[in-house]
């Protein structure tokens, strides 16, 4: 990941594969729908609001060189924008978030 757009792109993709609503971040992260939308449309973010989101989402923060991207990550970055609209099941985010579940 190298913006600040593919984070809101990732976040936003993980959260509709949850099937939750800007509202619902709520009750997962402690943070108002007002909070998480400003964070969504591309607001700098604080490292510990990120953290705090990820583990809302069952997800984790990864560091590594640039070029050792995850093995998995099949679909070329170019595609993400034209992807949007694409279910989340078969979105290129998908692919990166593999399968999975909900903690709940």
């Amino acid at each position: 990941m190298q913006s600040l757009a593919e984070l809101t792109d990732i976040l936003q993709a993980r959260r509709k594969q949850l099937g939750l609503s800007q509202k619902d971040m709520r009750m997962r992260i402690g943070m108002s729908q007002q909070q998480y939308q400003k964070i969504e449309s591309g607001s700098d973010v604080r490292l510990s609001t990120l953290l705090r989101i990820l583990e809302g989402m069952g997800l984790e923060l990864a560091i590594r060189p640039p070029g050792q991207e995850s093995a998995s990550r099949s679909v070329d970055r170019a595609s993400t924008d034209a992807r949007a609209d694409i279910e989340p099941e078969a979105s290129v985010w998908s692919v990166e978030l593999g399968d999975l579940k909900d903690s709940e």
